[in-house]
């Protein structure tokens, strides 16, 4: 009978777990996609429709806020999740204003916000791609695709200097898609979107408390997560 060899055991088990280390090694050199939280500052929906066929009617929305997971180096990991306040839209007039949020257009009462949700992206080079998602404007939800630039990725100049990411984009959808489908002779169907965004890196982004605005009053000091530290402010005595 061959007694047990606890030393042979020992270093067995050894072995093992330094291959299950080198194993593992590459999967934890990989990082996770940053997370940034939308600016709601610097994010504004620009929009522009027909006008009886005289003009085109020009209404932005700020305040827009929302979470994206973005990889500069794999576009197609990228997500998005924003929420647009339909109640901050603004054409110029207040009296256009209600008559735009009225029942039978956006019906703003009882549909306060719009929001997307992607569902994919095809990168085209880059600093281009298209994202897919799903489009909920009054009740109605549509598949609607935004062209979307990436403007810059870097630290931003100002405190709290976080890592921002800025972009651009377009689309292009049928407001009667969606149920919007009052004062046809008037309105014209097709609506143009466009989208300027800056999105600030936040580890909390998935949280749902907000953060404050880069350029608010009062903004904190960077936090652990800024791509520089502070610089050191000299009192005068």
């Amino acid at each position: 009978m061959i007694a047990p060899d606890p030393d042979g055991a020992s270093a067995l088990l050894t072995r093992l777990t330094l291959a299950l280390l080198l194993a593992a090694t590459p999967l934890l050199a990989i990082a996770a996609p940053d997370r940034y939280r939308l600016d709601p500052v610097h994010t504004r929906v620009l929009f522009a429709v027909e006008h009886a066929g005289f003009s085109h009617a020009l209404g932005t929305v700020s305040g827009s806020e929302g979470v994206l997971v973005f990889d500069p180096d794999d576009w197609r990991t990228a997500r998005l999740d924003v929420t647009v306040p339909i109640q901050r839209l603004d054409l110029g007039d207040a009296k256009w204003n209600t008559a735009t949020l009225a029942r039978n257009l956006l019906d703003g009462e009882r549909f306060p916000e719009a929001r997307f949700v992607s569902t994919r992206v095809e990168p085209i080079d880059p600093t281009h791609a298209n994202v897919i998602g799903q489009l909920t404007v009054r009740g109605v939800t549509r598949e609607v695709t935004l062209a979307v630039t990436l403007n810059a990725l870097k630290r931003h100049p100002l405190p709290p200097f976080r890592r921002t990411a800025g972009f651009s984009a377009t689309a292009t959808l049928s407001r009667s898609a969606f149920g919007v489908d009052g004062w046809a002779s008037m309105i014209g169907d097709e609506v143009q979107l466009r989208i300027e965004a800056e999105a600030v890196r936040d580890r909390n982004a998935g949280d749902p408390a907000d953060a404050a605005p880069t350029d608010a009053p009062g903004t904190p000091a960077a936090p652990a997560d800024s791509d520089t530290p502070q610089p050191v402010q000299e009192t005068t005595p």
